[in-house]
């Protein structure tokens, strides 16, 4: 019985990560909601590796044709200086710069965002920040494509993205937020967002890979990560080909109202 509802619970987080992770409403916020809600307590990082793999993977195999096109405009800018490939080398240029600061920030803080801004009152309280930033760019519809970007652009939203490893603030709304707020098109601020979340995830499961082999009940649980990295990867394939349909009509404000409730919610409730 305590092995079924092992498996159960797994399986329900890993659902819960891979619907949450794309959209704006904070996949880590809702992993500590619901941990609190269901007196549930998942020990070491073994977990988090996992569900960051399985999201990894979804946007990687989202997002694979415009990983093909950068990776062969970009090598033949490098190559030839082919004025028509220079756009795609400089995008890869900004996404580059625009993942420094999470990866600083995360290194230099990470103990104490482990420590001290896991807690559930502090996840209400992003998830109302969140839903205040969505709202006040929800009808923003900005110009600038691709080839538009700067460096300046690229750390701005690089810093919003460092600013959602505070649970409860969510990655995909903190650099989508930033970068519609910079003047980006919503298709434009979208892939960037999402592409630049793909350096930031390889490297979280580099650095936690040794957390992973090192876990002594890898063997006792590998059923139940299992179950969870396959739902994780489906749920996030979904709910990213289904949020990039809400971009294109715009409609944030529906996820600004959700963590509103949300966060209110937890803070009067929690």
């Amino acid at each position: 019985m305590e092995e079924l509802f092992t498996l159960l619970k797994y399986a329900f987080l890993g659902l819960l990560q891979g619907i949450t992770e794309p959209i704006p409403i904070s996949s880590s916020g809702h992993l500590v909601i619901a941990q609190y809600f269901f007196n549930l307590r998942i020990e070491g990082l073994s977990f988090e590796v996992i569900m960051n793999f399985a999201s990894l993977l979804a946007v990687l195999l989202i997002y694979r044709d415009d990983l093909l096109r950068l990776t062969i405009n970009g090598t033949n800018y490098l190559m030839t200086k082919n004025e028509r490939s220079k756009s795609d080398f400089m995008f890869i240029v900004y996404l580059i710069i625009g993942t420094i600061p999470a990866g600083v920030i995360g290194i230099l803080f990470d103990n104490v965002i482990s420590e001290h801004l896991k807690g559930i009152k502090t996840v209400g309280i992003t998830l109302l920040i969140t839903a205040t930033a969505l709202w006040l760019i929800r009808n923003l519809r900005g110009r600038k494509n691709d080839a538009d970007l700067s460096v300046k652009d690229a750390l701005i939203v690089g810093f919003a993205q460092a600013v959602a490893l505070i649970p409860g603030i969510s990655r995909s709304g903190a650099t989508i937020v930033a970068a519609m707020g910079l003047g980006m098109k919503q298709e434009t601020a979208l892939r960037y967002s999402f592409l630049l979340y793909i350096p930031v995830s390889v490297g979280g499961v580099i650095l936690g890979l040794s957390d992973l082999l090192e876990d002594p009940r890898l063997s006792e649980l590998l059923l139940p990560y299992a179950v969870a990295f396959l739902l994780s990867l489906i749920a996030s394939y979904f709910s990213l080909k289904w949020f990039m349909n809400i971009m294109a009509r715009g409609n944030l404000k529906y996820f600004a109202y959700y963590c509103l409730i949300a966060g209110a919610f937890v803070l009067l409730f929690l």
